[in-house]
């Protein structure tokens, strides 16, 4: 994306985090970092 994120831009992933649509969900990692790892080869 070509730019830093914004801290506003983490609302999304915290709030399914702490609701009942992830209380399965274990053991992950959730990138969010506008695709750098997708294109950075990391």
């Amino acid at each position: 994306m070509g730019r830093f994120g914004h801290a506003d831009e983490l609302y999304g992933a915290v709030r399914w985090l702490i609701s009942d649509a992830s209380k399965f969900v274990t053991g992950i990692v959730v990138p969010i970092d506008g695709g750098f790892s997708a294109f950075s080869g990391v």
